[in-house]
């Protein structure tokens, strides 16, 4: 892949990581700050306990619907241009659930703030990609990236429940507003718009896409009623789109994507883990404020192991990921939080502090994993394409997100062990069926001893 290396030197392509993963940190903040401030938000604008549920789905549901789109958009008009509009769009609508006054007002912010966060956040792995070149470089970007995507929904529990119990709810949504100017005022600056490919959209496809991965992502967050009528019409959708891509001149997904077996591989165990990661993540949450009794920002301290482990994880591996490659560590990634997952399971009735060390050991997992399946997508990938890629990576990681939160709400930490633990045999029944590793070129060993 070509990257962006004649006029950008490297403490601009350090100033613009900075940019770009700010605005990520903010996107997955997002995700659970207000959930802990759910209970406050009922009591303040009236929620009922049937439209409460939608602060959080209407995020959740226009997220998932448009990543494709956006990922795409990012290829043809432009990534600078898209992920500033898509900044602008998640600032605004911050600004506007702050100073909601009316339930409908606070539902439409959040799907505002999705919209925004699906058009922004695939832009920002494609900056990376056609910024940094691929090695060592990119690893140690990526790392970064990963640091902050991982341990955002634990710095949102710890600031959600600081600045509830502190303040208001409110500021959960008013604290992006000045983050978002900031990032809209540096990113042309320290951002370099890389070249774009020129054409148009597949209208047919966008339209197929993003009906049919809100239907999807509908039906595994909506309840029981509503979820097969959901599902049968995301089947249609999304067949229809698959058809209408193979036809298509600039399609919205490339379909060859896929047929590079270890990026599949890794779309395949990003759904997957994802939904073992983000099913516990939630539920985790409810029982250690609802069993535990702690209150809201002892509830996010709890999840401090667990941030800390995977942040340390995330700036060692790019030091030894290019001399052992990204298999070895995705599959010892997974493994340990399936460990910790199973650990969990059998903690019922224990003391308080007991969680810790499971939580840690997910946080080390998580870690492991994450870095390498970013690379992995990555790898190897046009860069007039890096945006359809990046996309179809942040579509499964969404919908692998809903999936599980909606299942593991039902079924409890059992069925978190069972999709960590499909995630780890899919990861090695592919190690195992992939040929020899290929002999690393001298650069590559020039890369990796740096």
């Amino acid at each position: 892949m070509s990257v962006i290396t004649s006029s950008v030197t490297p403490r601009s392509k350090q100033l613009a990581l900075a940019v770009v993963v700010t605005c990520q940190l903010m996107i997955a903040i997002d995700l659970t700050i207000v959930t802990i401030a759910l209970p406050h938000i009922q009591r303040e604008l009236g929620f009922s306990h049937s439209g409460l549920p939608w602060v959080v789905d209407a995020y959740m549901i226009a997220l998932g619907g448009l990543l494709l789109l956006g990922g795409r958009a990012g290829d043809i008009l432009g990534r600078r241009r898209v992920f500033m509009a898509g900044i602008a769009a998640f600032t605004l609508a911050s600004l506007a659930g702050g100073l909601a006054q009316e339930t409908w007002q606070l539902i439409a912010a959040r799907a505002v703030q999705g919209v925004g966060a699906a058009i922004a956040g695939p832009s920002i792995l494609a900056l990376i990609a056609t910024t940094f070149e691929e090695g060592s470089e990119r690893n140690r970007a990526l790392s970064v990236y990963s640091a902050v995507t991982g341990t955002g929904g634990s710095i949102g529990l710890l600031l959600g429940g600081l600045l509830t119990e502190s303040a208001s709810w409110r500021w959960a949504f008013l604290i992006n507003v000045p983050i978002g100017v900031a990032v809209l005022l540096l990113s042309p600056r320290f951002i370099h718009e890389p070249d774009r490919r020129p054409g148009r959209f597949d209208f047919t496809g966008a339209v197929l896409a993003t009906t049919g991965m809100i239907a999807l992502v509908y039906g595994l967050i909506t309840g029981t009623g509503w979820r097969i009528p959901s599902f049968a019409l995301a089947a249609v959708l999304l067949g229809s789109f698959v058809l209408a891509e193979r036809r298509a001149a600039q399609p919205i997904l490339p379909l060859h994507l896929f047929s590079e077996r270890d990026r599949a591989a890794a779309y395949t165990v990003q759904v997957l883990f994802a939904s073992a990661m983000f099913g516990f993540f939630f539920l985790m949450t409810q029982y250690i404020q609802g069993v535990l009794g702690l209150r809201p920002f002892a509830a996010g301290l709890a999840f401090l192991p667990m941030t800390v482990c995977q942040f340390a994880m995330v700036r060692v591996l790019p030091r030894v990921l290019p001399r052992y490659g990204p298999k070895p560590f995705v599959v010892g990634g997974v493994a340990t939080v399936t460990v910790g997952i199973a650990w969990l399971t059998a903690l019922s009735g224990s003391p308080t502090y007991w969680v810790l060390a499971p939580m840690a050991m997910m946080g080390l997992g998580g870690g492991m994993a994450v870095l390498p399946l970013n690379a992995t997508v990555l790898a190897g990938v046009p860069p007039q394409e890096a945006g359809a890629a990046s996309g179809a990576s942040q579509a499964m990681l969404w919908s692998g997100a809903a999936f599980g939160s909606a299942l593991l709400a039902v079924t409890g930490f059992g069925v978190g062990v069972a999709l960590a633990g499909v995630a780890l045999v899919v990861t090695v029944t592919v190690i195992r069926g992939a040929g020899p590793r290929e002999p690393r070129r001298p650069r590559d060993l020039a890369a990796s001893a740096r």
